[in-house]
């Protein structure tokens, strides 16, 4: 299957409406992993830095920050499970491609 594309703000909108489907969220130094009693926060702070808030109860356990300007855009995969699908978001210039972030949905 070919990786779908879209841009940031058309992926976040979609995520903020399938919240309860991330399986995990990270970067390659970290890796948020969803659990029964946790849940997702998605939130823009600051007008333009998009937060990603993993929470139990009302104490923060992690979070992600995403600057849309290091953002060029998102791909989308099937992932390993049947159901599992992967969504990276590329930083890409005349020199390098690099996945700044993913997020993993089921």
């Amino acid at each position: 299957m070919e990786p779908v594309t879209l841009p940031l703000e058309e992926f976040w909108k979609w995520l903020a409406g399938h919240y309860n489907c991330i399986v995990r969220a990270g970067t390659h130094d970290a890796v948020l992993y969803d659990d029964e009693d946790l849940h997702w926060h998605l939130i823009g702070e600051g007008g333009e830095t998009r937060v990603v808030q993993l929470v139990r109860g009302k104490r923060l356990l992690g979070e992600l920050l995403i600057e849309p300007d290091r953002v060029t855009y998102v791909e989308g995969v099937p992932g390993d499970g049947e159901e599992e699908y992967i969504f990276e978001l590329i930083w890409e210039d005349a020199r390098d491609r690099v996945s700044t972030c993913f997020f993993v949905l089921a």
